[in-house]
């Protein structure tokens, strides 16, 4: 197993970005940044046993927690529900790009290593639009190099899945509720959320930011996800033309049929192993490393 390290940097709104770092022995080749989705944080389900992988294969793998989760590390629940109320995509790329600006910094530091992003679900999304940002030179005066690749796995294709009943429901009355079956609590959706993609809905676009990127993707799904269909990953693929790799995994669902937890000495199912590997064998290609067996 890995070193990890705990550590903190500020993100959106001031809040905090909470991290660990699997730092592996020896030289490392490259970095990989691990990004959740909805309702997801850095020590659910394979994140921690990614992070692991992926230290095995000389990446330095840092998982983190989007400043407006939720979550801290205390994990049986959301203990900031207000700033999951209040989260939107603009906050999320801002972290997504504060933590690829802090790599340097970070524990395992490494420099002139290549940074691959990875994202599930909706922090797939998310990695898409940053990364769609930095290559576009619409990042800001954030200090970020462009990723040498990015990896998305159940990612939407789509910045609102919302109908026009719900999108209604949520202008009007301000939230939306949204029960987290993990711990029970009645989150709330913010209408911040949908006002902002509606102000600017090209750029919260990520078949557009697919457009905008110029490095390697990989795009990761299982055929059997039942919230986010594969026909989504087989759109951006699609626009990513002969950037991108479509990779379907049989019989996988949204989380890949990881449980949650899982633990680092225990033996994941085929479909997580699968994914894994992909991940690490992509991400070692994306260092100059042909062969990580």
């Amino acid at each position: 197993m890995s070193t990890i390290h705990d550590w903190s940097i500020t993100g959106s709104n001031g809040e905090l970005i909470l991290g660990n770092t699997h730092v592996p022995d020896g030289d490392a080749v490259g970095i990989l940044l691990i990004a959740h989705g909805f309702k997801g944080y850095k020590d659910y389900g394979f994140f921690p046993y990614l992070a692991d992988a992926a230290s095995r294969c000389r990446l330095i793998a840092h998982r983190f927690n989007f400043s407006h989760s939720g979550m801290t590390d205390r994990i049986e629940s959301f203990e900031r529900p207000d700033l999951f109320e209040a989260d939107t995509w603009g906050k999320q790329i801002h972290d997504m790009l504060a933590v690829a600006a802090a790599v340097k910094s970070l524990p395992g530091s490494a420099a002139n290593r290549p940074v691959i992003w990875f994202g599930h679900s909706r922090g797939g999304v998310t990695a898409l639009l940053a990364a769609g940002r930095v290559f576009a030179g619409t990042a800001g005066d954030t200090d970020v190099e462009p990723p040498a690749g990015v990896i998305t796995a159940a990612s939407p294709d789509t910045p609102m899945r919302l109908d026009e009943a719900q999108a209604s429901l949520l202008r009007r009355r301000g939230w939306l509720e949204s029960p987290s079956s993990r711990t029970g609590q009645l989150l709330r959706i913010g209408r911040e959320s949908l006002l902002e993609v509606e102000a600017d809905p090209e750029a919260f676009e990520p078949l557009n930011a697919v457009r905008q990127i110029t490095c390697a993707m990989l795009l990761l799904h299982g055929d059997d996800d039942q919230t986010v269909p594969v026909s989504a990953s087989q759109r951006l693929a699609r626009q990513a033309g002969n950037r991108g790799q479509l990779r379907t995994i049989r019989g996988a669902g949204h989380t890949f049929n990881a449980p949650n937890p899982l633990p680092l000495d225990v033996e994941p199912p085929d479909a997580t192993r699968q994914m894994v590997e992909a991940v690490c064998e992509f991400a070692m290609e994306m260092c100059g490393i042909m062969d990580n067996k």
